[in-house]
């Protein structure tokens, strides 16, 4: 970490005025942002993130989200970590937020954790779709706003500004209107309730923590199906077979989930295609052509 940021995070004006940082070490395995542990004089250990001063807004989404998940995840077996403070300085954005240190262990709770998260929240939502600002999907934009049925939502807020992006690299938007509007209906007539979800839940954004609770991190939270979070965590490689037990032994799963897996990773796949390109724009294809045989059967 640049030394004029350590001295702007221990200055007058900063987050962690008046304490001295005994270390400063980076972390691997972010694309996006930088990472290090902080370890403070008096030996307590902080998580900073940072990046360049205009990526404040994707730090403050993540704050945004990160107090959001709180609200609902139940702390017996889910950890969420609180942010400790967001700024920008000069040199950088920087989000700090306290130390997990990742285990190995079952993945059991954090199922069981995710389910209750989304059946306590959909108890209290706001009856409709969306966010209420614009986001980010890794560096990607992921647009606020709100919409009262979920085909709707999806389509107009996830699908359609990614596919506009799309373009860029060829896909043919406009013979896709048809299925387009296919797919708000078909999702129209799920009508699931809406429920808070983590919206990035690949396997580099969460993990399970030394006494066996599950920790959910990086979100991109908006109100949706709660199946989105489930389609995720199978888009990579599907997470291990104990949180899929967890999750069902608390809320199961409607036995129609697996018609719109397609549909939810889609929308992942084009950020992917839109931000890096390769393979996964090939990936997209494929996958539009099985939603369209899924969707007409």
């Amino acid at each position: 970490m640049q030394a004029s940021v350590l001295k702007a995070l221990i200055g007058k004006d900063g987050p962690l005025s008046g304490k001295a940082i005994k270390h400063c070490l980076p972390v691997t395995g972010g694309c996006i942002h930088q990472a290090w542990q902080l370890t403070l004089e008096d030996g307590r250990k902080i998580f900073a993130k940072t990046n360049v001063p205009r990526t404040i807004p994707m730090l403050k989404f993540e704050a945004e989200g990160l107090e959001a998940l709180r609200t609902y995840a139940p702390q017996d077996f889910l950890i969420v970590p609180k942010p400790l403070a967001i700024n920008q300085f000069e040199d950088a954005a920087v989000l700090l937020l306290p130390w997990l240190n990742f285990g190995s262990g079952d993945h059991f709770n954090l199922g069981r954790g995710l389910a209750m998260l989304h059946k306590s929240s959909s108890k209290k939502s706001p009856a409709k779709f969306g966010w209420g600002i614009d986001g980010f999907i890794g560096t990607g934009p992921q647009p606020g706003g709100w919409q009262d049925h979920w085909g709707q939502c999806f389509v107009k807020l996830r699908l359609i500004p990614q596919l506009k992006i799309a373009r860029k690299w060829g896909l043919n938007v406009d013979e896709l209107n048809k299925l387009l509007t296919t797919i708000t209906l078909f999702l129209n007539e799920h009508d699931p309730s809406p429920s808070l979800v983590h919206g990035d839940l690949w396997s580099g954004n969460c993990g399970i923590e030394g006494d066996q609770k599950g920790i959910l991190i990086d979100p991109a939270p908006w109100w949706a199906d709660r199946e989105v979070d489930i389609a995720m965590t199978m888009l990579f490689g599907s997470f291990a077979e104990n949180f899929y037990k967890g999750y069902e032994s608390v809320w199961p799963l409607s036995k129609t989930a697996n018609l719109r897996l397609d549909i939810y990773n889609l929308y992942h796949l084009l950020n992917h295609a839109n931000i890096f390109g390769g393979s996964y724009q090939n990936q997209c294809l494929s996958i539009i052509k099985q939603i369209k045989s899924t969707i007409n059967n």
